[in-house]
């Protein structure tokens, strides 16, 4: 059995572990029931498991393929998150409860904006420059 399959398998039967435990979540009369502590483990351990097989393909096709196109890409990237960063408020911002969110946090908040807004823009020009040449032809 190969480890495409293998890990095909993986997820089919750690979907139906989650439905089940879904549905006795679902069913379970009380927000706070003696179930919910268990099943968010469970979770996490999907969470490491998927993020465990994610990483090994990764790294397979990384082996498998140009890597230097994949450095390129990576790179560029890191430099949107970079110049988020750098364009990134981080004043601290009052909450209503009279809290405060510090500034790190806000600098971090703004620099995922930041970097959304930036990718966002290139996405869209390279959909309008795309079009514009497939028209133009």
């Amino acid at each position: 059995m190969n480890l495409n399959k293998l890990s095909r398998l993986i997820v089919i039967i750690l979907s139906i572990i989650s439905i089940v435990f879904l549905a006795t979540i679902m069913a379970s009369d009380t927000p706070e029931g003696g179930m919910i502590g268990p099943f968010i483990y469970v979770a996490y351990l999907t969470l490491f498991i998927a993020i465990l097989l994610v990483v090994v393909y990764t790294l397979k096709n990384l082996a498998s393929k140009d890597l230097k196109k994949t450095l390129i890409s990576v790179g560029a990237f890191l430099g949107v998150i970079l110049v988020a960063f750098i364009l990134a408020d981080g004043t601290p911002v009052p909450l209503k409860d009279g809290g405060e969110v510090s500034s790190f946090a806000s600098k971090m908040v703004s620099t995922g904006l930041n970097a959304f807004y930036i990718l966002a823009l290139i996405a869209i020009s390279l959909m309008l420059f795309t079009g514009y040449n497939r028209i133009k032809k």
